[in-house]
Formats: C-alpha cells, sequence, structure tokens
C-alpha cells in the first residue's frame, strides 16, 4: 500500500508562518462482503494523530479575517485530504475487484511470470461445492470461443448442446464452468456412480467383492460393458424394496447428499445401450472426482485403480497436445445423442512434480444422429481439442512437460 511521504514535504516557502494544528478523525473500515463466509482481513484505520501544517499568515489581523480562506489554502488542504484519502483507501473504486474474496481472474498472465503450483497463495482453500467465477477468465473465453467458432464451421449441430468444467487442484480453481450446473445424459459415465453405491453396500457389510466381481467391475469400468453393469444394478436390487437404479440413487444421495446433486438414475442400460433418462451435470461428476481424488469415498483406491486401467479416452487417446507423461483416470459415455468424457488427468511438471485437474466435456444432441459412428468420432475430436487447450493453458501455468 502507497503510503504519502513525510508531512514536512509539502511545506511551501513563504516569508511569514503559522502553525494550524488539524486532527484526523478515526476511520472505521469494516470488512468487505463476501460470499461463503469468508473475506479479506479488515484493513486497520491509523488512530488520531495530529499533524503541524504550516501555511502562510494572513496580512489582516480582525477577527473578521479569520473567516475568509485563502484559496491557496483551500487548494492546498483539498490535495493533502485527497492525498490522505487516497493512501488510507478510502476513495472511489474504479473497479469491483474488492468485492471479492479472492484474487479476481486474471486475463493474462504478466509477462515474464510463469505462476509456479508449489508457490501456495494465501486465498488457497477447499473447492467449494459451487463454481466461482473461473480464476482464469482467459481459459474460460478462449474454450467458449473455440466452441462458437465450430458452431459456425458446422462441427457443432444448432440441436447439441454443451457443458465443460476444468478445476486446478493445485490452485484450488475452477478453471472453466460452461453450463457446468445443468444435468445432462449420463450413458455410459453414470458407471462409476453405479460403482461407488456398489462400494458403500460393500462397505457396509451387505455386499462382497469377490475375485468375480472383481473382473466384473473391471468389465464394466475398463471395457463399459453394460451387462456387468446392470450385474452390479442388480446386485443393489437385492438389498432393499426399491428397484435397482432408485437404490442406486437412493445409495448415492443418503451418503454423499453433496455431490450427486443433479444425478438421476432411473433405469438399466437398456438392449443396445440406449440409455438416455440417466442423468447429472458437470458438476456432479467434478464432485465426484474431487472426493475420490482425496479418497474420500467408499473403496476409493479401487475406483481410482479401475478408472485408470487402459481404455481409448477423448482427453489424452488423440489429443496431441497432452504431454504423453500425462496420467489419465477417467470414464467415457458415448450413445447416439450424447459424447462425453470425465476424469482426473495427472501433469508432470518440470520441477519433477504432478499437477491434477478435472476435466468434464460433454455434448448433447437433441435427436439421434444418423451416422452414430461419424457422429462419434467428430464429436470426440472436439473433446480433444478442449483438452489441448486446457493442457497448453495449465503447461503455460504450471510450467508443465
Amino acid at each position: 500500500m502507497f503510503w504519502p511521504p513525510p508531512i514536512s514535504a509539502f511545506r511551501i516557502a513563504r516569508p511569514a508562518r503559522t502553525s494550524v494544528p488539524i486532527t484526523t478523525r478515526s476511520l472505521s473500515i469494516s470488512r468487505l462482503p463476501a460470499d461463503n463466509g469468508s473475506h479479506f482481513p479488515a484493513r486497520r484505520p491509523p488512530e488520531a494523530a495530529t499533524m503541524t501544517i504550516d501555511h502562510p499568515a494572513h496580512s489582516r489581523t480582525d477577527s473578521a479575517s479569520d473567516d475568509r480562506i485563502d484559496p491557496g489554502r483551500r487548494r492546498f488542504l483539498s490535495g493533502l485530504s485527497l492525498l490522505l484519502g487516497s493512501a488510507l483507501g478510502l476513495g472511489s473504486r474504479a473497479s469491483t475487484a474488492y468485492d471479492w474474496d479472492e484474487p479476481p481472474p486474471l486475463q493474462k498472465w504478466p509477462q515474464g511470470v510463469v505462476p509456479r503450483g508449489s508457490l501456495q497463495p494465501y486465498w488457497m482453500r477447499q473447492a467449494p461445492d459451487t463454481p466461482r467465477t473461473p480464476f482464469s477468465a482467459d481459459l474460460n473465453t478462449t474454450i467458449q470461443r473455440h466452441l462458437d467458432a465450430m458452431r459456425r464451421s458446422g462441427r457443432l449441430a444448432s440441436n447439441e448442446r454443451t457443458a465443460w468444467l476444468v478445476y486446478d487442484f493445485t490452485s484450488n480453481r475452477y478453471l472453466v464452468t460452461i453450463n457446468a450446473g445443468a444435468p445432462y445424459q449420463s450413458a455410459s459415465m453414470i458407471k462409476p456412480f453405479i460403482a461407488l453405491a456398489f462400494f458403500t453396500k460393500v462397505q457396509e457389510g451387505k455386499l462382497p467383492y469377490t475375485p468375480y466381481q472383481r473382473a466384473r467391475m473391471e468389465a464394466m469400468i475398463q471395457r463399459s460393458d453394460n451387462q456387468a453393469t446392470n450385474y452390479f444394478i442388480e446386485l443393489l436390487n437385492r438389498t432393499s424394496a426399491r428397484s435397482g437404479p432408485a437404490e442406486a440413487e437412493h445409495t448415492l444421495k443418503n451418503r454423499h447428499p453433496g455431490i450427486f446433486r443433479h444425478t438421476r438414475i432411473v433405469e438399466r442400460i437398456p438392449g443396445g445401450g440406449r440409455s438416455y433418462r440417466n442423468r447429472a451435470s458437470a458438476l456432479d461428476y467434478h464432485r465426484f472426482l474431487h472426493a475420490l481424488w482425496y479418497d474420500r469415498l467408499p473403496y476409493s483406491r479401487e475406483i481410482k485403480r479401475l478408472m485408470g486401467l487402459p481404455n481409448r479416452d477423448r482427453v489424452y487417446t488423440g489429443a496431441g497436445g497432452v504431454a504423453r507423461q500425462t496420467w489419465v483416470l477417467d470414464k467415457t459415455g458415448t450413445t447416439a445423442r450424447l459424447c462425453g468424457d470425465m476424469g482426473i488427468l495427472v501433469a508432470q511438471g518440470r520441477d519433477g512434480r504432478r499437477y491434477p485437474y478435472t476435466f468434464i466435456g460433454i455434448i448433447e444432441k437433441a435427436r439421434p444422429a444418423s451416422n452414430y459412428g461419424a457422429w462419434k468420432n467428430a464429436r470426440g475430436d472436439v473433446i480433444r481439442e478442449v483438452s489441448n487447450l486446457t493442457y497448453a493453458h495449465l503447461r503455460q501455468m504450471h510450467n508443465l512437460v
């Protein structure tokens, strides 16, 4: 914070001077408004102080002259008041930056400065339940402009909507939130949720986890086997009077109400894989992945192992801009109306550290695509391009390989 120079610096050489004591008032500055109960610490106002300011003596000595203020003195005192007000932060604010409970979004990094994940700023906190304004508006804007360009070129149709979310674990910030809170079709991206519901029952002692079930679990997550998925939904059905899908949703929301806020599990996987009614939001996927990364879910390590098995994903495989040293835990989802991927990418920095981030990309079509194979491949490439843009941005943030 800038403070004014000593008051003696403002003295103006004039022939005769008198001293007039001016006492500043004690100023009370309250805490600034903030959401979720956090805020900047309030500035501590200076105690009342007496300062001596020299000014020219009036040539007249009668009492009437005391009521007349010399214009030069008025300008001098006005300028001094503005200077003191600016120093104490009392001036009018040109922006709303102080209304934040965190640093405002950066449009770009300062020239010559590369933020490193090893630097832990004071504002770092746990991930909130709802996304704030993205920490880097530049990435959010870059991706939005890229999507707009693809719509103009026809690579995204007018009857297709998308959702995107990127969260950086190192800075604890959402970098991208586009339609993140809207529920979309889940397709096979619901399968890790089914796995979690099953493992919750195992933890409660209501179901076993045998080598046979381990093999079926790998088939469901790694190879996206629909019959294996229905097998676990049927096991959940045996633990209550509810149907399998209803019991899966009830178990998730009962044990983890803050995570699965927009999740709806209402059907098994139909024949042919046409699952259009199960739904979840990008934010639900992120909250699940965030809790999974920190081992806050039943059998977290096993679920991470399953999601880390080799598969053909849409965030790393075919995404040439993502370094080959990156680890991936993910689950894709595909139908004639949906193409998506949700997962955690663990990038490697040049300092040898690991920098994890969540990436969720969803493209949903209003009507089934006439050419399923071509549509799936084309929309998968759209997700890969956004994954490339995300990695390029994080490379600048954390000096990744």
